[in-house]
């Protein structure tokens, strides 16, 4: 006997109509309901009752967009321009969340979600180099974020390292030599922080300096919380710093109302510089300078290319770098 719906919410211990919403992407579900019912799904094998035209077509309309954490202000906002990228192409978007745990993610990758989704938008953080084979999958999927991986799924990056250059250097114009890094993972090989951080150290060298091992603060998670821990800690050590490159925005915010806390003056005595530019560094007290990766460019570009795939494009995977923006804003220009 084929299972029903109702099997599934039985199972799920939600009801029939819960299922329905989920299947169908509906964006108000607790993340532990939505895989609560997903589990369900796989477990019984349930297959989506879609419309005639979807029957037909063989789609659902669905793609998924799987990011580690919708509390960091950065993957809210690229779910919300994924979200308008694809309702460009009469798509919906199911989101899920992956805490950057390797288990999750994988667990997204190998998921049955054929019946499900017709592509996927993937963001890891926990899987590297070696995880290369786990991305051969048979539904449609862009990764996004980190240069990690060569293949084989196309590709949409930051450009992680020209942009916190770009950033170093314009610390160092403003005679900024003493600059203390938030957000590092010692012993990081391949990564946001570790990409970031090279490239710090690489502007630094193309102007005659080094970094001061002193200065490297590390910070796990990425949070204004831990960005605030860390600065306190800066302070408490007693290293003189003239400048402040938080590895994101949220670790800048944080800092950013230690430092006034303690009464220094941003950014007479201290420059300070983050990277995302989230919404919030508009409007944060002085205004962040920050870095661009060009969030929306990254949606745009991905949910095209994903719907290339999704109709038969069998061209060579592509690697494609977003354009990056320097805005320099109060917290080091004083205007």
């Amino acid at each position: 006997m084929a299972v029903t719906m109702r099997d599934v919410a039985q199972h799920a211990g939600v009801s029939p109509k819960t299922v329905s919403n989920v299947m169908n992407g509906y964006p108000f579900i607790r993340e532990e309901t939505r895989s609560r019912v997903l589990a369900s799904i796989e477990a019984l094998g349930y297959q989506m009752n879609i419309s005639a035209r979807n029957l037909k077509s063989g789609r659902t309309g669905i793609i998924g967009l799987a990011v580690p954490e919708l509390s960091q202000p950065y993957f809210a906002e690229l779910a919300d321009a994924v979200i308008t990228a694809a309702e460009t192409h009469g798509l919906t978007v199911v989101i899920e969340q992956t805490n950057a745990l390797r288990d999750r993610e994988l667990t997204t990758l190998h998921r049955p979600r054929g019946h499900l989704v017709d592509g996927l938008l993937f963001s890891p953080l926990a899987l590297g180099p070696d995880d290369i084979e786990h991305l051969r999958t048979a539904t449609p999927m862009v990764l996004l974020g980190e240069r990690m991986f060569h293949g084989p799924a196309d590709h949409v990056m930051i450009d992680n390292v020209a942009g916190t250059r770009a950033v170093t250097e314009h610390l160092l114009t403003l005679g900024r030599r003493r600059i203390a890094v938030l957000g590092t993972h010692p012993g990081e090989r391949v990564g946001t922080a570790a990409i970031r951080y090279g490239a710090f150290a690489s502007a630094l060298a193309d102007a005659g300096l080094e970094p001061i091992d002193r200065l490297a603060i590390p910070a796990d998670p990425w949070q204004r919380r831990t960005g605030a821990e860390a600065m306190e800690a800066l302070i408490a050590s007693g290293e003189k710093f003239d400048a402040v490159l938080a590895l994101n925005d949220t670790l800048a915010l944080g800092a950013l109302r230690v430092l006034i806390q303690h009464g220094v003056r941003v950014p007479d005595d201290v420059a300070v510089a983050g990277f995302d530019d989230v919404d919030e560094a508009s409007y944060s007290i002085p205004s962040l300078t920050t870095v661009d990766p060009g969030r929306r460019q990254i949606a745009a570009t991905a949910v095209d290319i994903l719907v290339g795939r999704m109709n038969g494009d069998d061209t060579d995977h592509r690697e494609v770098v977003a354009p990056y923006a320097l805005h320099v804003r109060e917290s080091t220009s004083g205007h």
